[in-house]
């Protein structure tokens, strides 16, 4: 398979998929190895970073999906026309970045944080699949641990949570 039938297979896959598609999955089904085919879906998404083109390939924790550029967000609204805003309120955005940066957390120590309760903020960041249960610590009563999930970092544009900004950054 020579390398023009390779990207057109990688962007049949991820566009019919919708969903992220792995590198190792990408490279077993091409029978390719896996450091020849991230050169060429890099390539892939150096080509799709043309100004006229209304999507672009995004990699997600080493996984890759197909998305559209967010300049266009304003006309794919229109034609979708959400029923209800899905923002985040200050509160849950609040408790969203601590889980970010402190993860795995517990929501006592979300709250210990915080200064308040933060039982409504974590179902609602759960419910949008942002954050998840990523296990329970190893004391007494066994309490949840939290952290952020790849629907976050591809909400946030992050390959990784390694790229989140640091905190002196904000300083």
């Amino acid at each position: 398979m020579d390398i023009k039938s390779i990207k057109a297979a990688v962007e049949c896959i991820l566009f019919v998929s919708g969903d992220p598609v792995s590198l190792k999955d990408l490279a077993g089904v091409l029978d390719i190895d896996q450091g020849t085919l991230k050169k060429i879906i890099n390539q892939l998404m150096d080509d799709f970073d043309d100004e006229t083109r209304g999507i672009k390939i995004i990699e997600i924790n080493g996984s890759y999906q197909m998305c559209s550029k967010s300049e266009f967000y304003e006309f794919v609204e229109k034609l979708f026309k959400p029923k209800a805003k899905g923002g985040l309120s200050q509160a849950s955005l609040e408790t969203l970045s601590i889980i970010a940066y402190k993860q795995p957390i517990t929501k006592s120590s979300i709250d210990s944080i915080r200064g308040v309760k933060s039982d409504a903020c974590i179902t609602r960041l759960v419910e949008k699949e942002i954050i998840k249960e990523i296990g329970r610590m190893d004391t007494p009563g066994r309490p949840i641990l939290y952290g952020t999930t790849d629907n976050f970092l591809r909400l946030f544009g992050l390959k990784n949570i390694g790229d989140l900004p640091t905190l002196k950054d904000f300083d």
